[in-house]
Order: C-alpha cells, then sequence, then structure tokens
C-alpha cells in the first residue's frame, strides 16, 4: 500500500430523480443500484465501492430527500439524513437544467446542520455549459467546497470530479478489498431489478406502491439460479395491472427482470413471481419491516 493511501466515504445526496444512482453505477463501471424515471426509486442505502491504485472512495447512495407523506417516506429521508454523520464528504446532487426550487432548498437546509464539506454537483447537463443564472441560483443555496458540471449518464465531468473527490479523503487504509463493489447481496440486487422492471413497464399508479421481497434464492443442477420473489402492492386494482390479461403484464415484468439479474450476475436464472396485494403497507411499520425495511 503507498504511503500517501487515501480513503473516505462520500455521501450522494439529493432530490428524487436527480442521477443519484446513476453516477454511483458510472463511477463504478458496473450496476449496483437500479435506475429509473420514477421518483423515489432508491430506497435503501447502497454501498458503492471504487478503488484505485492510491484510493479508495466508498460511496453512500441514499433515497432522494423529500417531504414524507406516509411511514416509509419517513424512514427513506431518514435513512438519507443518518449517512451524513458517518461520512467524510457529501455530494449534494442537483437537476443543472433548472434553477433551485424549493425541494433543492428544503435539501440545503438539512445540509447546513451537518458538519461536514459538501460539493455542489450539477447534473443532467449533457453540454456542461451551465445557464449563469442557474448556476447563480444553486450556488446561493448554502456554504460548499466547490461546484461541478457533470452528465452521468454519458459520464461527462465525472472524472474531474473524482479526482477532486479523492484529494480530499483523509491519509488511511482500505475499508474493503480492492475486488468488492459493492457490500450489496446478490439477493437484494436480484429484487432490487425485479422492482426496477416493475417501475419501467408500469403506469404512475402502481410503481410508488410496490415492493419485492425475495423468498428464495439458491443455486441448482447446471449451474442455473432459482429465484422466487413476491412483489406486493397495496390494492387489488394495482394487482390486477401488474398481472395483465392472461398474465401477459407479469410475463413481459418476469423477462425483463430475468435478463438483468443475468447480466449482473453473470449466469443462467430461473426466476417466478407471484403478486401479493399487502394494503396500505407503506403506512405500517410491521409491514414495513415484513418487507425487509429498518423502522425505528
Amino acid at each position: 500500500m503507498p504511503k500517501a493511501y487515501r480513503s473516505g466515504f462520500v455521501a450522494i445526496v439529493g432530490r428524487p430523480n436527480v442521477g443519484k444512482s446513476t453516477f454511483l453505477n458510472k463511477v463504478l463501471g458496473q450496476k449496483v443500484a437500479i435506475v429509473s424515471s420514477k421518483a423515489q426509486t432508491t430506497r435503501h442505502r447502497i454501498k458503492g465501492i471504487h478503488s484505485e491504485d492510491d484510493a479508495q472512495v466508498v460511496f453512500v447512495d441514499t433515497p432522494g430527500i423529500h417531504k414524507p407523506l406516509h411511514l416509509l417516506g419517513e424512514q427513506l429521508v431518514k435513512t438519507a439524513v443518518d449517512s451524513l454523520s458517518e461520512v467524510d464528504l457529501i455530494l449534494f446532487l442537483l437537476d443543472g437544467r433548472t434553477s433551485a426550487g424549493r425541494g433543492d432548498k428544503y435539501v440545503a437546509d438539512l445540509l447546513s446542520k451537518v458538519n461536514k464539506p459538501v460539493v455542489f454537483v450539477l447534473n443532467k447537463v449533457d453540454s456542461l455549459k451551465v445557464d449563469p443564472e442557474v448556476l447563480q441560483s444553486y450556488e446561493a443555496l448554502g456554504e460548499h467546497v466547490s461546484v461541478h458540471v457533470i452528465s452521468a449518464l454519458y459520464g461527462k465531468g465525472v472524472q474531474p470530479l473524482l479526482k477532486e473527490i479523492v484529494e480530499r479523503m483523509p491519509e488511511g487504509p482500505p475499508f474493503y478489498s480492492e475486488d468488492e463493489v459493492t457490500d450489496q447481496s446478490e439477493r437484494d440486487l436480484a429484487g432490487e431489478l425485479v422492482r426496477e422492471a416493475v417501475l419501467r413497464q408500469t403506469s404512475e399508479e402502481v410503481p410508488h406502491a410496490v415492493a419485492v421481497r425475495v423468498d428464495e434464492f439458491k443455486e441448482r443442477d447446471g449451474g442455473k439460479t432459482f429465484i422466487q420473489a413476491t412483489i406486493f402492492v397495496e390494492r387489488d386494482s394495482q394487482k390486477g395491472i401488474l398481472i395483465g390479461e392472461k398474465g401477459s403484464k407479469l410475463k413481459e415484468i418476469g423477462a425483463a427482470a430475468r435478463q438483468s439479474i443475468e447480466k449482473a450476475l453473470d449466469r443462467s436464472v430461473y426466476l417466478e413471481l407471484w403478486v401479493k396485494v399487502l394494503p396500505n403497507w407503506r403506512k405500517q411499520a410491521k409491514s414495513l419491516k415484513q418487507l425487509g425495511y429498518v423502522v425505528d
């Protein structure tokens, strides 16, 4: 290990749907966090580990910070906020295409209460050119050590940002071995990829009411992994949408999810999906715990 080896933790925070998971996947060069156009896609705190010859950065991808409307929302925001006290640097991701709004101010006010350096990252700017008024609106949000303009989707501006992140890490040994990329298990990733398939193939009525639980995950003869998962929704009407006429929609979801899981695990998968109704699960602590969410 080089004498000047640097290592530390970096929280990725921001409003829902500003590209936090897209950024993490781009930095790591592989998919560890699901992505969709729906808000609040990320529900768990996911660690992504970026290792270089003389540095290791552990990124903590957090749920989007928003004003919660139910118990699940409260837990998501708490998960994000709790992450801030445990890191060396905070990346505040913002949508650089439009001026700062009330949601950005809400997040900035939370960050002002945490004694950590903050880097403003204006994402979704494919040209890397930001309107001066837009830039000024973000710079006025609060204290920050620097501003970067990036396009996480295309990887533009990511390397200069990564260089500064490494430079701001304290000296110290690595926390993980160099071949580790995430703390997420294959079982958990499979469940998230099923939920991603649901998010991408259903209407606005369904996505936020969906949770996925992997009930079985085991290797079978021939090297194929057998996965059985249950998709939970809150109403019978949502169950009908997910299943579709003669099971057509569920087959589409299953096919898309299986393809993503096989790519992520690099092996053949047999995926079996079920759909069940769990009324108002987002509002009930017992149901949240049943579905694997930590409830304080």
